[in-house]
């Protein structure tokens, strides 16, 4: 064979893989979970049984897997610990009053553990090995594509005390908040395994059903995931009406049965003195609430429940509906966080903040336990949507009477653009040299990404997405790109530079009025663009006499226009704006003498970093008192 033919045959191997790459169709892994778990609630110390049976959908073959064993970081010396002691603004909640770690404090029954003491494929024993908050373990037989397997594993754990979500003897006296307890499968797709070790940030959790049996002291009260399979049996709350509480005479212990379908995580709290109510909403789930039996609180989370009602019922409408028949609201924890179809939050709070946080992890039902984005990767697709939607929410629910419910979010980006901490959010969530830009990329500069995109394709258009979004994407990992396009076929536009520039780098945009000229009987705009990142203009036009116009200067870039947001004032559709010319001009077809004022962005939905220079006013009108 000649070197021509070879080299020919060469690249025609080579573009095999490359094309089915291409081709390949959207795949998840699948896990279903049964576990059956003991806790002795005077020593914090449990044991389990986990059966997990493996579903590889991937198009690869695996030869090993990991699992998340979270509350090992809850030790000295930990990386959670290393990390809280190396930080610049390490979280409050993790800190003593001297300003140290409490992690670093712990004594030995106080630690959080968790160990496997036998691991089985198959009935094979495994060699594995535990490397801090990661389990790795090398597969007996290769796991091929489209193959399952069955991992079986006894383990032992000991709760902490509560230090972050997780732990035993919260600050308002719960006994225990049980998130990221279990043996937990690390997901893989089609970036690879994500084993992050757990370092008090984000998490990724694979697709499955879970069928729980937790064993404790009868007089515990259990809330969480999941729907309780022998309710009558149990009482507290959960039996049929009609049915009486029974006695229990003669047990030590119950077991709760749980089953939890098509969910990544599975989260549970306990405490002998919880009140349990219920709210069956007329169209929608039956909704559980679990609060200390104190005075104080009482009236809140009484008035809390048609509240919560309110808010499902906002969210469905305008996401889509909770796929779920339950959702548990629980004091516990140490703020508020999310899990499948229930939350922990803190409840000696006043009425507003009682419903902000239930709001609040409520609105993550839909974005991370139906959507479920990485959040390692993409904090700001689950924290920043949801600050948005329920900034819609409590403005509604709570009568807040807000013009702009993101205000505080733009607020938020604005003080983090000035500090000079930002980084691009598409830095890994524990990678950020300081909790506050975490934090403010994540949250409010991850609702502006949607408030801005609603200036850009229009807020109906804005919404459309969103609920196609969540049709298309619900019970999947979506990624940004997703996002992206779903709103590119909702509005018909290019968006892929907002995207870009948005969250993989910290341009800011910046606008202007560099100058309005006198041309005679008209007058000449000009434009300046001083940052770096493109937008397209609204520019409110107001003449002396009252009247107004939109003018709309499209980005070039968009290949395509939005529909006229101001339906009460004329709207002129302009030649585009190409981002790389610094400025642009327009004619209006009345003099400079008639103009009043000449303002960018009458919304102020675009998150412009320098507002200063975006109006424009004529000299008598400005120096009007």
């Amino acid at each position: 064979m000649n070197a021509k033919k070879l080299l020919v045959g060469i690249m025609a191997l080579l573009a095999i893989p490359a094309a089915t790459a291409q081709n390949s169709p959207y795949w998840q892994q699948h896990v279903d979970y049964t576990m059956d778990v003991n806790m002795d609630v005077e020593s914090f110390k449990y044991d389990g049984n986990q059966k997990l049976v493996y579903t590889n959908n991937s198009p690869d073959t695996l030869d090993q897997v990991f699992y998340h064993m979270y509350f090992n970081a809850f030790q000295p010396g930990s990386e959670m610990d290393m990390r809280l002691q190396s930080i610049k603004d390490p979280d409050g909640r993790m800190m003593n009053e001297n300003g140290k770690s409490r992690i670093a404090e712990l004594q030995p029954d106080e630690i959080g553990y968790l160990k496997a003491s036998s691991l089985t494929q198959d009935g094979t024993e495994l060699d594995y090995s535990l490397e801090g908050t990661v389990l790795e373990v090398k597969l007996a037989k290769p796991l091929a594509p489209g193959q399952s397997t069955t991992f079986e594993m006894d383990f032992t754990g000991q709760v902490p005390l509560q230090i972050r979500r997780s732990g035993r003897d919260n600050e308002e006296g719960i006994s225990l908040s049980m998130s990221q307890w279990y043996p937990k499968m690390a997901e893989y797709d089609f970036e690879g395994w994500h084993a992050d070790p757990y370092i008090a940030r984000e998490f990724h959790g694979v697709w499955g059903d879970f069928d729980v049996k937790i064993t404790l002291d009868k007089s515990y009260i259990v809330g969480g995931s999941g729907y309780l399979q022998n309710a009558d049996e149990i009482g507290y709350g959960y039996q049929a009406e009609g049915v009486k509480q029974p006695k229990h005479k003669g047990k030590k212990t119950l077991t709760w049965h749980f089953k939890a379908p098509m969910v990544h995580d599975f989260m549970w709290a306990a405490d002998p003195d919880y009140v349990h109510d219920t709210l069956k909403m007329e169209n929608g789930p039956t909704l559980h609430f679990f609060y200390e039996d104190e005075p104080g609180l009482k009236e809140n989370w009484k008035n809390l429940q048609e509240k919560t009602a309110q808010a499902m019922s906002f969210f469905s409408r305008n996401l889509g509906e909770y796929p779920y028949d339950q959702y548990s609201v629980i004091q516990g924890g140490d703020g508020g966080m999310e899990y499948a179809m229930s939350t922990l939050i803190t409840g000696e709070r006043s009425f507003e903040s009682l419903v902000g946080v239930m709001v609040h992890e409520l609105a993550h039902s839909w974005f991370q336990h139906i959507l479920a984005t990485n959040e390692a990767k993409h904090e700001w697709m689950d924290e920043g949507f949801t600050s948005f939607i329920s900034s819609l929410c409590m403005n509604v629910i709570m009568d807040q009477g807000k013009d702009n419910p993101f205000e505080n979010s733009y607020k938020g980006y604005f003080a983090l653009v000035n500090s000079g901490l930002e980084e691009p959010q598409s830095t890994h969530a524990d990678r950020y040299d300081v909790n506050y830009a975490y934090g403010i990329a994540a949250y409010s500069k991850g609702a502006v990404f949607l408030s801005q995109l609603g200036y850009v394709i229009g807020q109906e258009a804005l919404m459309e997405t969103l609920r196609k979004y969540y049709q298309d994407f619900k019970f999947k990992h979506p990624t940004p790109n997703d996002v992206k396009r779903t709103a590119e076929k909702v509005s018909g536009m290019q968006l892929d530079w907002y995207l870009t520039d948005w969250t993989q780098t910290t341009n800011t945009i910046d606008y202007g009025v560099k100058a309005v000229e006198s041309t005679g009987e008209t007058s000449e705009v000009v434009l300046e663009r001083i940052g770096k990142m493109p937008m397209p203009m609204d520019i409110l036009v107001i003449y002396n006499d009252g009247t107004q116009e939109i003018r709309y200067a499209p980005l070039r870039m968009m290949r395509g226009e939005k529909s006229n947001p101001y339906p009460n004032l004329s709207w002129t559709v302009m030649p585009d704006w190409p981002w790389a010319m610094p400025e642009y001009s327009f004619k209006l077809d009345r003099p400079k003498s008639e103009i009043a004022a000449i303002v960018i962005d009458p919304s102020q939905l675009m998150a412009d970093v320098d507002r200063s220079n975006n109006l424009w006013q004529a000299e008598d009108t400005a120096n009007k008192p």
